[in-house]
């Protein structure tokens, strides 16, 4: 059987999540949706593997001796890849209403267009603004990192990076989507040679959006469909986390998503912004570091 898309979830120790993901996904597939569903599995210790394989026998399961991140386990599931558009998908997400269909059918219609993805809603009611975003460049960086970008929210020169100038309830032509939902033509896929492994956790996202904009292509946010995310349950980051994460894997992770601005930055700086305000971005990333840090190990959220 010839399969449109193949839906790609990475999962490490979030068993419970993962399997309503799946049953939201489930639920909402047709008859005529043909749909494959991968679960890449990061080694998790909490019967992630044999709960899956026992519930929802038709999924494919690759299990993983090692955590990998999100970059390497996302590529893990490659060589089962075979349909024309993948969907990643986070194991902490909800699928609500016909969004996979909607979003599917965009890309399909819309040859511009390189990558999909949709309004993307925390457990609290706010926006994940992950999914609505621009990229990093050296203003975004600095105006977001000083705080300007909150002072003027509606302004595009300030708020260019947390994108809060734009509609999120309108859909839109955006420069940085979430990996917690993004939908991508798997030729792309094949020319920026999948997820940069360089990235373990956090800002493979915003990378692989960079490179699809490179490519000539088109991100497109789609406000009328969404999912419901509960951020931070693989990092316990995030208040929105409905799991409990042990404090040495949360401080793993923010180093991590420190270290992915630091990446990002070193790959592209060139092309982001004059190079003496790169200092001010260096000097901004330790100081967030160092205050996120500090609250993860007060046992604070940093978000």
């Amino acid at each position: 059987m010839n399969y449109n898309l193949d839906i790609v979830i990475n999962a490490f120790n979030v068993k419970p999540l993962l399997l309503d993901c799946l049953a939201s996904i489930y639920k909402q597939k047709g008859l005529n949706d043909s749909w494959r569903v991968i679960v890449a599995d990061m080694a998790s210790q909490d019967g992630t593997v044999e709960a899956v394989r026992k519930s929802f026998p038709q999924a494919i399961v690759l299990a993983s001796k090692d955590d990998l991140g999100f970059a390497k386990g996302n590529n893990f599931a490659r060589r089962e890849v075979k349909a024309e558009n993948v969907l990643f998908l986070n194991p902490d997400t909800i699928i609500v209403g016909k969004v996979i269909q909607k979003t599917l059918s965009i890309l399909d219609e819309h040859k511009a267009l390189g990558a999909v993805g949709c309004r993307v809603m925390l457990s609290n009611g706010k926006l994940d603004y992950s999914c609505h975003r621009g990229l990093p460049t050296v203003l975004n960086a600095i105006c977001y990192f000083s705080g300007l970008s909150k002072l003027f929210p509606k302004s595009k020169y300030f708020a260019g990076y947390e994108a809060t100038h734009l509609d999120y309830y309108q859909s839109h032509e955006i420069d940085c989507i979430t990996g917690a939902y993004l939908m991508i033509r798997k030729k792309i896929l094949d020319k920026i040679n999948w997820w940069d492994e360089d990235y373990f956790w956090n800002g493979e996202d915003i990378e692989m959006c960079y490179q699809i904009k490179r490519l000539g292509y088109k991100i497109w946010y789609e406000a009328g469909e969404t999912i419901i995310h509960y951020k931070g349950s693989s990092s316990g980051l995030h208040s929105t986390a409905k799991l409990k994460v042990p404090k040495a894997e949360s401080l793993k992770l923010a180093r991590a998503a420190a270290g992915a601005m630091r990446i990002f930055m070193r790959k592209h700086w060139r092309e982001l912004g004059p190079a003496p305000l790169v200092a001010i971005v260096w000097v901004g990333i330790w100081i967030l570091e160092k205050y996120r840090l500090t609250k993860l190990k007060m046992g604070l959220k940093y978000a």
